[in-house]
């Protein structure tokens, strides 16, 4: 019996873990358009999780790894508006609803969730698409964070050179996570 119990418990293991996929390949995009000059700034180091039959996700982006045309910019945004030393990463977690796990295609779905940015926790509902195939899943969304939600702060003296607010793009390819 005891062997039966601990042959169902390391099942119910595998086929958890086969559940799960991480990010292998991550592409984090932010863009500014304000009145004087236009920002964009590109992230490939964030890391995620995925469940695909729960739709339970997380993510981290390293604010210091978004990279400019500038470096003056770059500087500027982990000093004076990130505050990157303080606030080192953004996070997500909640879950993405509205889809078929077990349908191939593009489809329509949404993440619920908690989104934090410079240290600040907002409740979101973030609209994308999945694509779930054969040993992968592709995740993209774009939406837009307003500054003021998360309390970065625009110096009086810049305010031409930033927006109120910045879309994000967020596209991340998982792959099912191997339990070594």
């Amino acid at each position: 019996m005891k062997k039966i119990l601990i042959l169902v418990l390391s099942l119910f293991s595998v086929a958890s873990w086969a559940q799960k996929y991480v990010a292998d390949k991550s592409t984090v995009v932010f863009f500014s358009d304000a009145a004087v000059e236009d920002i964009t700034a590109k992230n490939t180091k964030s890391s995620s999780i995925f469940n695909v039959e729960t739709g339970e996700i997380a993510f981290s982006i390293p604010i210091q790894d978004f990279e400019f045309a500038k470096s003056l910019m770059k500087e500027h945004f982990n000093e004076k508006y990130m505050e990157t030393e303080k606030y080192p990463k953004s996070t997500f977690q909640g879950k993405i609803e509205g889809y078929d796990p077990k349908a191939s295609g593009t489809q329509n779905a949404k993440a619920t969730g908690k989104l934090t940015i410079h240290g600040v926790t907002k409740d979101v509902a973030i609209p994308g698409t999945l694509e779930i195939a054969p040993e992968k899943a592709l995740l993209h969304s774009k939406f837009i964070v307003k500054l003021d939600d998360y309390n970065v702060k625009r110096p009086q003296l810049l305010w031409k050179n930033i927006a109120e607010q910045v879309e994000v793009t967020i596209d991340f390819t998982y792959k099912p996570h191997e339990n070594k």
